[in-house]
């Protein structure tokens, strides 16, 4: 019998890799990976771990991590010219240039949270930020390095 901790671990991985839209896909997907759960048990874990379900851009409510929990995460490093991340905070899928603008791709409904930080963060050479459902545009100001803000970027976007 697999103990608790591994059981909410494995949910967050779980989210944070496929797009599940209610309990009993989730619970498919625990019983194929060795634990057996009951509805009401994992009820109360996506209650604990603070769960909760989003519309994506085509009507469909998936499950989506808290920003703590994805806080957690272990990811790549970024790529040489995109960032590209297996395991991502904020639902981070990919991040290219521009000209003297980068556009960010998410998970369906994590953009808005990842400007926020941008923003907050007061990132030099980051003018400001526009984000949607899953796409966030980065305004730069002229002449910025693109090494130096993918370095600044890192932390923000990508747990180390």
């Amino acid at each position: 019998m697999k103990n608790k901790n591994s059981r909410l671990e494995t949910i967050r991985l779980i989210i944070s890799e496929q797009d599940i839209k209610n309990q009993e896909q989730l619970l498919q997907v625990l019983n194929s990976r060795g634990f057996s759960v009951t509805q009401a048990t994992l009820s109360r874990d996506l209650k604990k771990m603070k769960i909760s379900k989003v519309a994506n851009t085509y009507g469909d409510y998936l499950y989506v991590l808290p920003n703590h929990a994805l806080l957690q995460k272990k990811a790549n490093g970024l790529a040489s010219e995109g960032i590209s991340a297996s395991q991502p905070r904020y639902g981070f899928v990919s991040l290219n240039f521009s000209g003297n603008m980068i556009v960010i791709k998410t998970k369906p409904g994590y953009a808005s949270s990842l400007a926020y930080d941008i923003d907050n963060h007061n990132v030099p050479g980051v003018l400001g930020t526009i984000a949607g459902d899953d796409t966030l545009l980065m305004v730069l100001a002229e002449g910025s390095n693109r090494q130096e803000i993918k370095r600044l970027l890192e932390p923000i976007i990508i747990s180390l």
